[in-house]
């Protein structure tokens, strides 16, 4: 269990991030054409998982507007913007707003990438979401960068993910 806060108020996550050099757990997410997508089906690539509480938010969106320009450009690299949101609604945020880079990854039904990842908030009013957090894996399918964003209602370390993306 992790402590974070959402605008002073703390609240606590299911567990924590997997560990730098761990094997990223296994994950099934759905996209917004209801495919089921793996980690396998990345492997060989490197894999930015963007997690989220939900695009319905002004942050959350920022978020996935920024990977879209930035870590999206980067080599054998694929995005997954993961929240809670449903898969259409997710597709018709990034259709809507021309974001063709990335992918977006509902957890609506996989509560193994909750359980394995450990980002679902617990308690306080965004209780069922998921934390903001990215966790970056490596061609090898290992943990190369992970962070729990402590304030959910800040950004993610951009730059931290594109200089492990560079490196």
């Amino acid at each position: 269990m992790e402590t974070i806060y959402f605008k002073d108020q703390e609240c606590h996550t299911y567990g924590s991030l997997p560990a730098v050099g761990e094997k990223a757990p296994e994950f099934k997410l759905v996209t917004p054409t209801l495919k089921e997508v793996k980690n396998s089906d990345y492997a060989g690539r490197r894999v930015v998982l963007n997690i989220f509480p939900s695009l319905d938010t002004e942050v959350c969106a920022a978020s996935v507007r920024r990977f879209n320009k930035e870590a999206a450009s980067m080599p054998d690299t694929d995005v997954l913007c993961v929240s809670m949101d449903l898969p259409f609604a997710a597709g018709r945020f990034c259709t809507a707003e021309g974001l063709d880079k990335v992918t977006p990854a509902s957890a609506f039904r996989s509560p193994e990438f909750v359980k394995n990842y450990g980002v679902q908030i617990i308690d306080g009013p965004l209780a069922g979401l998921l934390a903001r957090s990215v966790v970056v894996i490596d061609r090898d399918g290992k943990v190369i960068y992970r962070d729990l964003v402590e304030n959910i209602t800040d950004e993610p370390r951009y730059k931290e993910v594109i200089d492990v993306l560079r490196h």
